[in-house]
């Protein structure tokens, strides 16, 4: 029986709770169209589909939401779980706040959890404000993101400011086992949206035996493992799942960075010490008809030397160039186009391995070389769960990152993982 299925609003969020679901001991396949799932015969215990919807319009993430829970419905699934950043990513009209209606209308329930806590990776929330440690995440970088800023960690606010429907808080103390407030919560049937404080692993471990049976729940990375647990007990593990090595992709091998945070900025810097990099300069070239095939014709002569990367990542003054030539939302699209097609021109000169930076741009490119149904190797701390694997058409090795996370060395990390894949295939 398909106990969870999840929409994810970006492919790095929906590798990453697939890998951790696989890790949980269940076999947890990740699609990129839902049209994939009519082809599900027999359904899985978990299940992702993660869509590119984060900052599109809202009436449009809304259809895909309501797309989604009908594919879901369809195959019996227990809890559908809409997956977000653990860092409340979106801007102050959505998409959060429209999609759980959607969501919370097509699955006929009357409320659901919105809980953005990834505990392991130490972002929290405590009477409804969210916390990356101890740093309020509006202290954080988050607060200049170019494209959605992080001003207030108050969940509650910024959920208020994107729905019209009641938001109240699930707070720590509601939480205890003992605690007379727990009660209340459960009277309070006629608030449809509470945001629910998560602090520790015990914390989602209530929420999660609260939410088990709930049609619809929400949030961040460290629910949905604790959901599957709740269901499962001392199951044993399923076969074939948490698997570390995918079935080799030989082949070239590149980096593509289209995330501007800090952590790929470094990441690409360490990479360039060693490799060739085509930076794209997006405020000079965006509307550059030939530069996908000079990309090209450079990558061609480069790759048998070994990896190479290219890159729209740049530092802030370069982010608000490209933005003052082309608006936030136009610059952001210009990239993924651009990436987008420079994996496709990549792929034809047969890279078969790519290193992605940046959750929007993964989704752009894995639409653009077809991957829409993908292997997930079990979660793996130095890689962040992007570790995957797409059979169809062209067989394809993928590790996706989010923007903000990784060591300095995470790009030699993930081609070396991916190689790894290819020698254990050979030695077998």
């Amino acid at each position: 029986m398909l106990k969870l299925a999840v929409l994810a609003d970006d492919l790095t969020g929906g590798m990453i709770i697939a890998s951790k679901l696989e890790e949980s001991g269940v076999v947890c396949p990740l699609v990129t169209d839902v049209s994939q799932l009519a082809d599900m015969a027999t359904p899985p215990t978990a299940l992702v589909l993660a869509r590119k919807i984060r900052f599109i319009p809202a009436q449009a993430a809304q259809e895909e939401a309501r797309c989604a829970a009908e594919a879901f419905k369809r195959l019996g699934a227990a809890t559908i779980y809409y997956k977000y950043s653990a860092l409340f990513d979106s801007t102050d009209a959505g998409n959060i706040g429209p999609v759980a209606e959607s969501l919370l209308d097509a699955t006929g329930a009357t409320r659901t959890l919105f809980c953005p806590a990834y505990i392991d990776r130490g972002v929290t929330v405590y009477k409804g404000h969210l916390f990356v440690h101890s740093t309020l995440a509006s202290d954080t970088y988050k607060r200049f993101d170019p494209v959605s800023p992080a001003l207030t960690s108050d969940v509650v606010t910024r959920l208020r400011a994107q729905t019209g429907r009641k938001v109240d808080l699930l707070d720590h103390q509601m939480l205890a086992d003992d605690a007379p407030g727990r009660d209340a919560f459960a009277d309070k049937a006629a608030c449809p949206f509470w945001v629910a404080d998560a602090i520790d692993a015990a914390d989602v471990a209530r929420i999660a035996s609260i939410a088990r049976d709930w049609a619809l729940v929400t949030g961040g990375d460290s629910l949905p493992p604790a959901i599957i647990m709740e269901h499962r007990g001392d199951a044993p593990r399923e076969r074939g799942s948490g698997s570390r090595l995918l079935a080799g992709t030989p082949g070239h091998e590149a980096v593509l960075a289209g995330s501007c945070g800090q952590n790929t900025i470094q990441q690409l810097d360490a990479f360039a010490e060693r490799h060739p990099v085509w930076r794209i300069d997006l405020a000079r070239d965006g509307d550059n008809g030939t530069l996908v095939k000079e990309i090209g014709d450079w990558a061609a002569a480069h790759l048998p030397g070994g990896p190479i990367a290219v890159a729209t990542t740049a530092d802030p003054d370069g982010v608000a160039a490209a933005q003052a030539r082309y608006g936030r939302e136009g610059a952001s699209m210009r990239a993924d186009r651009l990436m987008a097609a420079v994996a496709v021109a990549l792929r034809g000169l047969g890279v078969r391995k790519f290193a992605i930076a940046g959750g929007e741009t993964s989704g752009a490119i894995l639409t653009a070389l077809g991957a829409r149904r993908l292997e997930v190797a079990g979660y793996d701390q130095q890689l962040y769960g992007g570790y995957c694997l797409n059979r169809e058409d062209i067989p394809t090795s993928f590790v996706l990152k989010p923007g903000g996370m990784g060591a300095d060395d995470f790009f030699f990390s993930a081609l070396e993982r991916m190689r790894a894949a290819e020698r254990d295939a050979i030695a077998a």
